[in-house]
């Protein structure tokens, strides 16, 4: 049965990594479509970074919304007010285990890059860090910049591919600058190549970046949890060095 006839409500959320009580930053890892959960978890494995905690909703038939991201929002609704909703929930439900929203990363490949631009732009907040790896915001039209700059200070580091199949490098490019100008601390960097990937430079780059984020205090040690339950960064916007 449809939690209020949103099918990603009903689907299982797979968290591993450190214990709740011992995790410096809870990441919210959302997978793209015709993925998985157990594709962030794979990807999370390349990492160098320790004393995390993630968490990978899923999409329902590993879809977040029908068509692709460039038409005119009102295409993918109302499978995208679901989805939406299901990242509000979820991360709702990532606070009550004590990580408030300056301890949560935002994390996600492919259309869950896209979902979680749209996030940042529609629904803003003081994040720990976000990484997004090939997306941008949805839509045919120029996002909207939202007031009083609700993510001043939020660390983005945005990595592409320069002929990526699915996701221009345009659109990219214009979600670095709206991003911007909400008062993010956006890191672009878009890379030659054709293929859908994330590459070792950009794993690279994301372990730095969750390296960053603060320590617990010692007394609270740290522990793995291997229970598998279905910082600041410089401005750059010249992606390759030549773009924008």
């Amino acid at each position: 049965m449809l939690q209020n006839g949103n099918p990603h409500l009903d689907q299982e959320t797979t968290v591993w990594g450190s214990d709740s009580h011992s995790a410096r930053a809870a990441v919210l890892a959302v997978h793209g479509r015709g993925q998985t959960p157990e594709f962030m978890r794979e990807q999370s494995a390349r990492l160098s970074s320790s004393g995390l905690r993630f968490y990978a909703p899923s999409a329902y038939e590993n879809s977040w919304y029908p068509h692709p991201f460039l038409e005119p929002v009102e295409n993918n609704q109302p499978a995208l007010a679901n989805s939406i909703e299901a990242l509000r929930i979820q991360l709702a439900a990532i606070e009550a285990e004590g990580f408030s929203t300056g301890r949560i990363v935002l994390w996600g490949f492919s259309q869950g890059a896209c979902l979680l631009s749209q996030l940042l732009l529609t629904e803003p907040a003081a994040y720990a860090a976000s990484i997004i790896f090939t997306g941008g915001y949805l839509g045919r039209d120029e996002a909207s910049v939202p007031a009083n700059e609700p993510l001043k200070g939020v660390p983005i580091l945005m990595r592409s591919i320069e002929s990526d199949p699915w996701v221009p490098r345009w659109r990219v490019q214009q979600t670095a600058r709206v991003l911007l100008a909400s008062g993010a601390d956006v890191d672009l960097r878009i890379d030659p190549g054709s293929e859908h990937i994330i590459t070792e430079q950009s794993m690279s780059d994301a372990s730095w970046i969750l390296d960053q984020l603060p320590s617990l205090p010692e007394s609270s040690g740290t522990k793995d949890d291997s229970t598998n339950r279905h910082v600041k960064v410089s401005t750059n916007l010249e992606g390759d060095h030549q773009c924008l």
